[in-house]
């Protein structure tokens, strides 16, 4: 079923309320908290009660950073750096979006669907473009943009090494961060190198594998809060966030923090 852009721009007012109410009470009183939005797709989108554990890592974000830096986690399953423009998923952030606020933005997964021609971008051309469209978006708003390339899904060879997935967007993110000077959060290397490190069976534990699925893509709250742990790092590393914004990042986050709200009828 396709949404018309002001049913998309209603249901991303209401994924968000809570952020963008604290926002506005904030300003009311002379101060506006800073808010950190999420352009992504489902490895860092909210997720419900029927999908429970299935776990973004934006669902985990918030509990690296201070309380006085919001997330609104615009992250939607399915969606390219191209699908969710043509929706007008882009187009609300940038409604809301504010001088002082940043769009982290990861897309890649599903970019590289090439049978599927409502969400494929080539990696060079098409996707550089559209990535293009976030950052000029943010920053005519005064905002600041941020990309991070995308996590690594869990795959190893004959021989116990983790593999690389996302052929070559990750590259062209890069890339094109050099030419904008737009600030990347290196997600894939570091998921990579930290997949490598658990291993073949260790990295069962942090996937959404269950009795009846062996899923290798979404995770599980102790992967959501091991990948959010990693773009909290590179937040810091990058110098996109200072140590005021960021928690401790050695801090245990218990799993039992994680919830799944019911999804709106």
């Amino acid at each position: 079923m396709s949404l018309s852009r002001r049913q998309v721009a209603a249901a991303g007012i209401a994924a968000v309320p809570l952020a963008l109410s604290v926002t506005r009470t904030a300003q009311a009183g002379g101060r506006r908290s800073r808010t950190l939005y999420i352009a992504g797709d489902s490895t860092a989108a909210q997720k419900y009660a029927n999908a429970a554990p299935e776990t973004g890592w934006g669902m985990a974000l918030p509990f690296f950073l201070r309380q006085e830096l919001l997330v609104a986690n615009h992250a939607v399953n399915g969606r390219s750096s191209k699908s969710f423009v043509d929706e007008g998923r882009l187009e609300v952030i940038l409604s809301a979006i504010r001088p002082g606020d940043f769009l982290l933005i990861q897309f890649g997964h599903n970019d590289e669907k090439a049978e599927d021609p409502s969400r494929y971008t080539e990696p060079w051309t098409t996707y550089q473009d559209h990535l293009r469209m976030y950052v000029e978006g943010a920053r005519a708003r005064g905002a600041r943009p941020v990309f991070a390339t995308s996590v690594e899904r869990r795959k190893f060879d004959g021989g116990g090494n983790a593999l690389p997935t996302h052929g070559e967007y990750p590259a062209a993110m890069r890339a094109l961060a050099a030419e904008e000077r737009v600030a990347v959060l290196d997600v894939q290397a570091l998921s990579l190198a930290l997949w490598q490190e658990l291993g073949v069976e260790e990295t069962k534990k942090y996937f959404n594998w269950t009795a009846t699925e062996q899923d290798n893509t979404h995770f599980n709250p102790p992967g959501a809060i091991a990948v959010a742990r990693l773009v909290a790092k590179e937040l810091l590393r990058t110098r996109v966030l200072g140590p005021r914004d960021v928690r401790r990042l050695d801090e245990r986050i218990p799993e039992s923090w994680i919830t799944w709200p019911q999804a709106a009828a």
